[in-house]
């Protein structure tokens, strides 16, 4: 079947933001809180293994401040510092620190050119999405996305597959057509079981988890000035990967085998 969709993971995928980006966000609203909290790189990749900011928080309550009493309901609590912390992100992130991966911008640009449809799934929230997009890609390009499927819009996280089934459902699109682009164990997860193939390009967080049933694992999308590397697969018909090597994936269908395969 032909390719007609690339859904987009956003956190990880189109730029590296956890490590500079949300985890200090949260430390500066924990600052503007009045609390003695710091999360440092390697334990904010532990939490990294809860989807969702404000999941996160809960879990960091209730592994390392058992003692801490929320003001009122503990939800509540986490959605509000929440917020306070995505003020601080938007502001990290139009200052320009976090710069798009390689290979995303052309893939993107290629695919608009090329009549492909454009998609977002990804935890983050809504306002996080659109200030990535709009630093890195352009003021008006949150409209070259169909669906822009974030934050709470379905109740499950990944790895569950339910943003991603969102996203097809809202597009009226089998995943037979689509390919998906995430950088984690949990997302593939979620890709997986909404039965889309899938390529991962590892982040900085990562780089170590288990990418067994990605269809193609890559250092990143690459460039023609910046080859990407194949870290799961056989040898790409080019250096960087584009719309004829997202299409040569759906053709293999190997969203589920996990083999390695040479697509020249």
């Amino acid at each position: 079947m032909s390719l007609q969709a690339l859904i987009f993971d956003v956190d990880g995928t189109l730029a590296d933001t956890e490590r500079d980006g949300h985890r200090v966000a949260f430390n500066r609203a924990f600052a503007d809180a009045g609390l003695g909290w710091e999360w440092s790189v390697e334990r904010y990749g532990q939490l990294l293994e809860v989807s969702g900011g404000k999941e996160r928080l809960q879990r960091y309550l209730q592994e390392d401040q058992p003692d801490f009493i929320p003001p009122g309901d503990v939800k509540a609590w986490a959605a509000e510092m929440h917020r306070l912390k995505t003020r601080h992100y938007r502001d990290l992130v139009q200052q320009g620190i976090m710069p798009l991966r390689p290979g995303v911008k052309r893939l993107i640009q290629e695919a608009r050119q090329a009549g492909i449809r454009l998609a977002i799934a990804t935890t983050s929230a809504p306002d996080n999405v659109l200030a990535l997009l709009e630093t890195g890609l352009g003021a008006d390009s949150p409209s070259w996305f169909e669906v822009i499927a974030a934050g709470d819009v379905v109740p499950a996280k990944k790895p569950a597959p339910d943003i991603y089934c969102y996203a097809l459902e809202a597009m009226g699109l089998p995943p037979e057509v689509c390919v998906a682009i995430e950088d984690s164990h949990v997302g593939l997860q979620a890709a997986i079981q909404a039965g889309l193939t899938t390529v991962i390009t590892p982040s900085s967080y990562t780089q170590d988890e288990d990418f067994t049933r990605a269809a193609l694992v890559v250092s990143h999308l690459g460039e023609p000035s910046k080859p990407l590397q194949v870290l799961a697969g056989h040898t790409l018909p080019s250096t960087y990967f584009d719309i004829s090597c997202a299409q040569s994936l759906l053709a293999a269908s190997l969203s589920v085998t996990g083999s390695r395969i040479d697509l020249q």
